[in-house]
């Protein structure tokens, strides 16, 4: 019963994750689409940081560092939020900016001769097409942030590895314990996953 608990929790923190790094995906695909190009090599660089460290790593500066700018404590379940939004915003901007890249260069031109503005031809005529690309290696990567989240256990946040840990230092069962555990995952990522294949090969054949 516990460890189905702490699942509520897991799966709680990945929408705070999807969600919040959704949106800031979204902005930073933007930018690193853009005209400007100092912006476009800021965000470049924060996505290739991202991506280039462990989230481990993310998680111990932002747990360590972030008390020390704002001068007050940080909860785990913020420290985990903002760790994970940050991290699933590098990864599906990436995403989104491959599929977006992906469009002929016939459509952009073409929308630059109806007299659109770059942000226009992005809006109106390039993420449109390039959304029915990205929805199932977006939803396919849920399955990743989801997984990611076990992590957080290691800075204090009860999630499912956190409690599988507390129930196995009462019932020294190691083995059944991580076993439940592990089960708990596959069923939270796999219908994710299933769910993703058969979008992408459902897509693939009616484009």
């Amino acid at each position: 019963m516990q460890l189905l608990v702490a699942a509520k929790w897991t799966v709680a923190l990945s929408f705070i994750a999807l969600t919040g790094g959704g949106f800031l995906g979204l902005v930073l695909t933007v930018a690193i689409n853009g005209t400007i190009r100092p912006i476009r090599c800021i965000s470049r660089a924060g996505i290739q940081f991202v991506q280039g460290t462990p989230l481990l790593m993310q998680l111990f500066l932002i747990y360590f560092g972030l008390p020390l700018f704002l001068e007050a404590d940080i909860s785990a379940w913020a420290v985990a939020s903002i760790a994970l939004i940050i991290f699933t915003s590098a990864y599906l901007a990436e995403i989104w900016s491959s599929c977006i890249l992906s469009i002929p260069k016939a459509q952009w031109e073409s929308a630059s001769s109806l007299g659109l503005g770059h942000l226009q031809q992005l809006r109106y005529v390039i993420i449109p097409q390039a959304l029915k690309i990205a929805i199932p290696p977006s939803v396919g990567f849920s399955a990743q942030v989801i997984k990611g989240t076990s992590l957080t256990s290691i800075i204090g946040f009860l999630e499912l590895t956190r409690i599988g840990q507390a129930i196995n230092n009462v019932t020294f069962k190691p083995f059944i314990v991580y076993a439940m555990v592990a089960m708990i995952y596959f069923l939270l990522c796999y219908p994710i996953s299933y769910y993703s294949r058969r979008m992408e090969r459902r897509l693939n054949v009616t484009g």
